[in-house]
């Protein structure tokens, strides 16, 4: 059994990681933008939205498919940032890293 305090050391030291990480990642934000930067949106790590910003010009009654448009792509732009800059961080934890649920 001597191995069983470094056991749990080592979980200690994972679970704290884990409380970190996910204190970081609800802490980031992250930007993207469409159209020019008519369109912006703010997400935090876990690709929350947490800000939506239209510029007024880019609202048009008649063609409301190009600003959902426009929206749909500046998430997904903000979303590959987030998963860049997770990347990134996962990255000096350990080369090739895959945590299930992250990517």
């Amino acid at each position: 059994m001597k191995g069983v305090p470094n056991l749990q050391k080592m979980l200690k030291t994972a679970k704290e990681m884990q409380e970190k990480l996910q204190k970081e990642l609800a802490e980031m934000r992250i930007e993207g933008s469409s159209g020019g930067g008519m369109v912006n949106v703010i997400l935090d790590g876990t690709k929350s939205l947490i800000s939506l910003q239209i510029e007024p010009e880019v609202v048009n009654k008649d063609d409301v498919e190009m600003l959902q448009d426009l929206i749909m792509a500046a998430f997904n732009d903000a979303g590959a940032k987030v998963d860049e800059n997770l990347s990134q961080k996962l990255g000096a934890l350990g080369p090739g890293l895959k945590i299930p649920g992250l990517f």
